[in-house]
């Protein structure tokens, strides 16, 4: 059986990488006969420049795009019906701030070590836009890791510190060097970039397809 390796550069604030998941598990399974598939989370800043109290979502948006609050309040709409139809749980996602989460992505370095990343960056989806939960606040950190297993004091010397911050830095510049400007991508075989959250379909089809080009030019 062949192995497809995905790296899948994600932000736990962007909820296209929410749908963007759940659609990959989706299209893993259209493919779980014939392919062994390997997923490595890494990190992208959707919101670098936002200040550490956050944003209101649809006034950050609406700067972000140069649209007005009532379109992107509307644009938000639809993102959150396509995430109900994959059973995410989107029930506050109007109510939710705009947050940079690089000191998330340092205790997410920490899960990735214990094996738990996956399930604490779907924690946090769940958090953020089903609670409107901030998920750089230490108080929403802490119980998802110990809920996963993890150290929750290690956490919070994690957040007292600077602990994993070059790490998570020299991962963002890398991804960005190879191009990756936008969030979710998916990066197979270390080759093909995969751009947005696309259909489990067509994800399906794009993975069969390199595995095929892969095949024949063995």
């Amino acid at each position: 059986m062949q192995t497809i390796k995905i790296d899948l550069v994600s932000d736990v604030v962007c909820p296209w990488c929410a749908i963007g998941d759940a659609r990959l598990q989706q299209a893993m399974d259209r493919l779980a006969n014939d392919y062994a598939l390997e997923v490595e989370w890494h990190p992208f800043l959707l919101n670098p420049d936002v200040p550490p109290e956050g944003r209101d979502i649809l006034e950050h948006l609406s700067v972000k795009y140069g649209r007005s609050e009532e379109e992107m309040k509307a644009a938000q709409h639809d993102i959150i019906g396509a995430a109900r139809e994959l059973g995410l749980n989107f029930e506050q996602a109007l109510e939710r701030r705009s947050w940079r989460t690089f000191d998330t992505h340092r205790v997410l370095a920490y899960a990735k070590e214990q094996g738990q990343d996956a399930a604490f960056n779907r924690a946090l989806f769940e958090a953020y836009f089903g609670r409107a939960e901030s998920p750089t606040d230490p108080e929403v950190l802490v119980p998802i890791a110990e809920s996963l297993g993890l150290d929750g004091a290690r956490v919070r010397d994690i957040l007292a510190s600077n602990e994993y911050a070059e790490q998570v830095e020299r991962e963002i510049a890398y991804w960005q060097s190879l191009g990756v400007s936008s969030v979710p991508s998916f990066i197979v075989d270390n080759k093909y970039l995969l751009a947005g959250a696309q259909p489990p379909d067509a994800l399906a089809d794009a993975l069969r397809q390199i595995a095929g080009e892969r095949t024949a030019g063995a």
